[in-house]
């Protein structure tokens, strides 16, 4: 980790284009038979289709896209481009396009209502749209109310009245594309955040941020080599498509696998983690502990030797399982849409099961109070990422067309995350909980991450989320929301609450045990997975 942080200086040059000087210059060292006969992205759809890409043919088909986006639909650079797609290879060339045009594009995953498409196309006022049958129809539902509106393109094998054919245009396109000229600081893409306290905001990231900034996540916590075939099973809709389904492989020269896969299923990533080379794999915590209630013996995976994970915190015990079952540890990672990675547990480093890891070499993290002052090992406070004599090219550059919720990140020299933290005596970041989340019961501080991961321990829990309950004596108490497992769903609730707290009680603090508890059917989540706390907690007091 000492070595990672000395060797760790990338440059940011004032012109910068992840096609023209990532993308084009792999294609160069694979016509020199410099780099492994690799494709760049690798697709199967499960069903016996495939698509295997070379830089090269990468290169060819994202410029005949740029062609379509400035020639059939006339975007300039700077106007927004909405882009709501399954995983399939189209997403990709959309993504390269965007970069060689120098318009900014906006993904959104398909399941979006049209209530949720309407509000990103009249906040970020985008000019075109592009996505399949499936959204399509929504999309035209409440076009009329969107004024900016100018292009629709449908990928699809068939034609819809008012909707320009995206693969026709494609088809007809010229290769001969010249990339514009983009400076470091220009926007890129626009995420929309997953919104688990509030709206979704529109998070704006420069050409270097993420095409720069993710290098320290392709070459440190992912370690990836131009030789690597890496599988990440992000929904295409969020920011961590981008990091580990664009920049961080590519960054690196390796293959990007995707599998189609519409819906998510444990047993198809177990049949391509034992059928496909993938020697390194991502995927979010709700996915590893699905993985964990199943017996993996039967499955081989012969080429896998790194595996990563990101998204909310990963209980201590699901990392357990998954050693236990296929001796590779889980590398978690800590960051937001907002930033690149801010934490993570690097190769070679010790694995401390339930922390974050270390900051990343490209931050100056800290743990600081109210007052901005940093605060010693072993106190919780804000996770924050210093910013001021100089901020780093690598953090979002603003929320679009938001200045007051731009500057409500900062507080003295640092951008705050809005998350809670404590670093140990070694360094480590252990993360407690949202700073909406953390419950004050009686003057004790309790995060939720920490209550969740003791009930999660026991073979009754599927998953649990802690919220903040009101309590006339206490102020408010712990309560948890359980999903029982299917063996204890019939049993008696009374006696299963009382198992539950006194396991909670052995395994952490006894005043941090749910005095409430209810069992439920399923917990709310965000589209991409993440479980709405703030939901339960209004629900709660609103009683």
């Amino acid at each position: 980790y000492e070595a990672i942080k000395q060797q760790y200086r990338p440059e940011v040059p004032e012109y910068f284009n992840f096609a023209r000087d990532v993308l084009d210059r792999w294609t160069e060292v694979q016509k020199e038979g410099k780099k492994s006969k690799n494709p760049a992205l690798w697709w199967v759809d499960g069903a016996g289709e495939e698509v295997r890409w070379s830089f090269e043919e990468l290169g060819v088909l994202s410029r005949k896209v740029a062609n379509v986006l400035s020639d059939a639909c006339g975007l300039q650079r700077g106007d927004r481009v909405i882009l709501i797609l399954p995983r399939i290879p189209e997403w990709w060339l959309v993504n390269v396009a965007c970069m060689r045009t120098g318009t900014v594009l906006i993904p959104g995953t398909q399941q979006l209502t049209a209530k949720d498409i309407l509000h990103r196309l009249q906040k970020s006022k985008a000019k075109c749209i592009i996505t399949d049958d499936s959204v399509a129809s929504a999309v035209d539902s409440i076009e009329a109310e969107c004024q900016s509106l100018k292009f629709k393109l449908l990928v699809s094998e068939g034609h819809r009245e008012g909707w320009l054919n995206f693969k026709d245009l494609v088809k007809n396109a010229s290769s001969d594309h010249h990339c514009v000229t983009t400076k470091y600081q220009d926007p890129m893409a626009i995420y929309f955040t997953s919104g688990t306290t509030g709206s979704p905001k529109m998070a704006e990231h420069s050409h270097s941020s993420y095409g720069i900034g993710l290098t320290v996540s392709g070459r440190y916590w992912l370690d990836l080599t131009s030789s690597d075939i890496f599988w990440n099973t992000s929904d295409t809709g969020w920011a961590k498509s981008a990091w580990s389904s664009i920049f961080s492989p590519w960054i690196q020269g390796a293959c990007v696998f995707v599998h189609k896969m519409p819906h998510f299923d444990p047993s198809i990533v177990f049949e391509s983690l034992s059928r496909f080379p993938i020697t390194v794999f991502c995927s979010p915590p709700t996915a590893y502990r699905m993985f964990v209630q199943h017996k993996l013996s039967s499955y081989t995976f012969k080429s896998l030797r790194h595996c990563v994970s990101a998204g909310e915190p990963l209980n201590p015990d699901v990392m357990e399982g998954w050693k236990a079952q296929t001796g590779l540890d889980i590398h978690e990672g800590y960051g937001q849409t907002e930033t690149v990675l801010i934490c993570g547990n690097f190769k070679g480093m010790k694995i401390k099961p339930g922390s974050m890891g270390k900051p990343s070499p490209g931050y100056d993290v800290k743990i600081i109070d109210e007052n901005s002052n940093i605060l010693p090992p072993g106190k919780e406070g804000d996770i924050a990422i210093r910013v001021k004599p100089t901020r780093s090219a690598f953090l979002f550059t603003c929320y679009a067309d938001d200045p007051e919720k731009t500057e409500a990140t900062l507080r003295g020299d640092f951008y705050v995350t809005g998350d809670r933290g404590i670093m140990d005596e070694d360094g480590y970041f252990w993360f407690v909980g949202r700073a909406d989340d953390v419950i004050n019961s009686a003057g004790y501080r309790i995060g939720p991450f920490e209550v969740e991961s003791a009930l999660v321990e026991h073979p009754a829990v599927v998953e649990s989320a802690v919220v903040s309950s009101p309590d006339p004596i206490r102020g408010e108490v712990v309560k948890a929301f359980v999903v029982l497992t299917s063996d204890y769903a019939s049993h008696d609730p009374e006696k299963i609450m009382k198992e539950l707290q006194d396991h909670v009680k052995k395994v952490t603090a006894p005043y941090k045990y749910p005095r409430k508890m209810e069992f439920v059917q399923q917990l709310p989540k965000t589209i991409s997975g993440k479980i709405r706390r703030n939901e339960l907690r209004q629900m709660e007091w609103r009683k």
